[in-house]
C-alpha cells in the first residue's frame, strides 16, 4: 500500500520497514500494521484536532502537568502556539501513560517508542495471529464474562494505584487476546488526584465494563466495584492486590446518590441497547 505521509519519516529513519495495511481509523488517530525488522507491530498516527475538539477535552486535561510556564500561559490563552502545545501534550500523554501503566503491571500493548509524533507499539493478536477483536465483537459464556470482568476490574485498580483513570473505558477499547483482555487507547487518561471529575470518570469506566459484560452474566449488574475501589482509594487503602467484594453500602445522606444511581443505570441501559443493535444487525446479515 502507499505509505501514509505521517509514516514516511519513520521509514526514512529506519524505525519501520514497511506499512502493511490500515488497522483502524477514528476521530483521534489512524492505526496501521507495520513491519519493523522481523516484528509485526502497529503504528498510531495522531490526527490534528480542530478548536472544537480542544474545548471538549477540558474535563480530561484538568490536573495534567504542562512542561513549561510559557506553554502553560499559551495554552491558557488559547493562542495558536498554545493550541499547538496542547495538541503535543495530548499526544504525549498516551505515550507516557502506556509506559507508566506497563511498569505498573497493567495489561496494555507494549510500547516500542514515539517517533515524529507516531506511537509504535505491540500489535495485539488473537490465537491465529490476526488482529485481536474488540470486546464488543465477541460472544462470551457467563463464565468467560465473569473472568474478563475480574481481570478488567484488576486493571482499573492497578491504573488507579498508579494515579491514573482511563476516562473512556468501554467494550470498544478492550482487545481480546488469547491470554485475556488488553486495555487500549489512553489519550484522554485522567489524573486520579488532580481532576475534579476523577470519581465520576472512574465510576463510568467501571460501570461501562460491568454493563457490557453483564449482558452475558447478569449477576455482574448487581456489583459495585467502582464505588468500592474509589472509597478505598480516597482512604489511602487501595493496593494493586486489594481484594474487592463488589459490594458497597451507599451513603443515603449523600446529596448526589440519586444522580449516581441514575448515571450507572443509564450506562447499563446504553450497553444493553448497543448489544441488541449488534444482534439485530447480525440477524439481518
Amino acid at each position: 500500500m502507499k505509505t501514509p505521509s505521517g509514516l514516511q519519516p519513520l521509514i526514512d529513519d529506519g524505525v519501520i520497514d514497511e506499512v502493511m495495511r490500515p488497522l483502524k481509523s477514528g476521530k483521534e488517530a489512524a492505526v496501521y500494521v507495520v513491519r519493523a525488522g522481523g516484528a509485526i507491530r502497529c503504528a498510531k498516527v495522531y490526527k490534528d484536532m480542530a478548536q472544537r475538539s480542544f474545548q471538549q477535552r477540558v474535563q480530561y486535561q484538568e490536573g495534567r502537568k504542562v512542561r513549561g510556564s510559557r506553554e502553560a500561559r499559551a495554552i491558557g490563552k488559547a493562542t495558536k502556539y498554545g493550541r499547538k502545545q496542547q495538541e503535543a501534550e495530548w499526544k504525549n500523554t498516551e505515550v507516557e501513560a502506556l509506559y507508566q501503566l506497563r511498569d505498573a503491571g497493567v495489561r496494555v500493548p507494549e510500547p516500542h517508542g514515539y517517533f515524529h509524533g507516531v506511537l509504535v507499539m505491540e500489535l495485539v493478536v488473537d490465537a491465529d495471529g490476526h488482529s485481536a477483536p474488540r470486546l464488543a465483537e465477541v460472544e462470551l459464556s457467563p463464565e468467560q464474562a465473569r473472568g474478563f470482568h475480574r481481570v478488567l476490574v484488576r486493571q482499573v485498580v492497578r491504573m488507579l494505584c498508579a494515579g491514573l483513570i482511563h476516562g473512556d473505558l468501554s467494550e470498544y477499547n478492550v482487545l481480546v487476546a488469547p491470554d485475556g483482555p488488553v486495555v487500549i487507547d489512553f489519550p484522554q487518561v485522567v489524573s486520579a488526584s488532580g481532576n475534579n471529575a476523577a470519581r465520576a470518570m472512574l465510576l463510568r469506566d467501571v460501570n461501562n465494563l460491568t454493563a457490557s459484560l453483564g449482558f452475558w452474566a447478569p449477576d455482574l449488574l448487581e456489583t459495585w466495584y467502582g464505588e468500592e475501589m474509589w472509597a478505598l482509594f480516597e482512604a489511602g487503602e487501595l493496593r494493586p492486590d486489594s481484594e474487592l467484594s463488589g459490594h458497597f453500602v451507599h451513603d443515603e445522606s449523600m446529596p448526589d446518590i440519586d444522580g449516581v444511581r441514575a448515571a450507572i443505570n443509564d450506562a447499563r441501559e446504553e450497553a444493553l441497547i448497543r448489544q441488541q443493535g449488534r444482534e439485530a444487525a447480525e440477524e439481518q446479515d
